[in-house]
């Protein structure tokens, strides 16, 4: 197989990296703040895809990105913490730019891609993904096949309403419980920090991370007994510290004590790829797209 270069595109973001086609593995990882225009973004990636194109001779760009990726169109449907990237054929725009073959699919499918291949959800048939980024994304897996849905939203968990009207995407993030407790304490911390600060008691602290593991136990439930899945893989940044599962397990225990019928414990399982399942993801999805050029 060729070299291919990846990129990840957060709203907070963008990581990238180099997929060594001869031993198989993902090499020269990086990454760069997410641009806040348009223009700034093709100048961002383009000197990315430059510089492995005079390295690494790389036969294409597979990019995992929010939004709903439109591969008849080449267009990025729905909405994402990116406006600019949407409603057009910005996937001819990097080719042009790029000089090469692209490929994009939506993130949490991308995670999908990789998990089901040979990760956290190898040999399973039904599962679901939820991803949590800047806000929260995931992916519907039904007989071992990624579901793109009707209107290319199979997954689009972040638009679930929690039991404040609010949507999941605003409350059931690091960054987004980051925000909440930033805008009400005056400071400027990262959602790790946080973290730390309800570790060690700070009562702000632990309200805003109850917040999102309430949130995010709720959405969990209702998928659990929507689409009944072997298991519920967690991705994003925030799937690797230890004490997230627990937590959310705790705060799940508590819906189903007061739901008698609830019978079905939901089954959560760490992402096996981290940070690097929608780079991963993305190299699969151009190998089943190209699988004669690579």
């Amino acid at each position: 197989m060729k070299n291919l270069a990846l990129i990840d595109v957060g709203g907070t973001t963008i990581k990238y990296g180099l997929w060594d086609g001869a031993n198989q593995e993902l090499t020269k990882k990086d990454q760069i703040p997410t641009p806040k225009s348009l223009n700034a973004y093709y100048t961002a990636l383009t000197e990315i895809v430059t510089a492995f194109k005079t390295s690494d001779q790389v036969v294409g760009v597979a990019m995992s990105t929010p939004g709903a990726v439109n591969k008849a169109t080449g267009m990025i449907e729905g909405s994402s913490a990116l406006p600019y990237i949407h409603y057009f054929d910005i996937q001819s725009e990097f080719e042009t730019r790029f000089g090469l073959p692209v490929v994009m699919e939506n993130d949490a499918n991308c995670a999908a891609l990789a998990e089901i291949g040979n990760g956290a959800a190898q040999g399973l048939a039904n599962v679901l993904l939820l991803v949590l980024g800047t806000g929260v994304g995931g992916a519907v897996v039904q007989n071992g096949q990624v579901q793109h849905g009707a209107h290319l939203l199979g997954g689009e968990f972040g638009y679930m309403l929690t039991a404040d009207g609010s949507i999941l995407s605003n409350v059931g993030t690091a960054v987004r419980m980051a925000e909440r407790y930033n805008q009400q304490a005056q400071t400027d911390y990262t959602g790790q920090e946080v973290f730390a600060l309800a570790q060690q008691g700070d009562a702000l602290a632990q309200k805003e991370a109850q917040v999102m593991y309430d949130s995010l136990a709720q959405a969990i439930y209702n998928l659990q007994y929507s689409f009944d899945p072997e298991a519920i893989i967690i991705g994003g940044g925030v799937s690797q510290a230890d004490f997230l599962i627990p937590a959310l397990e705790k705060a799940i225990q508590k819906i189903l004590n007061q739901v008698e019928i609830a019978a079905v414990t939901p089954k959560l399982v760490t992402c096996q790829y981290h940070n690097d399942a929608n780079l991963i993801g993305a190299m699969v999805d151009f190998k089943q797209t190209y699988p004669d050029l690579i």
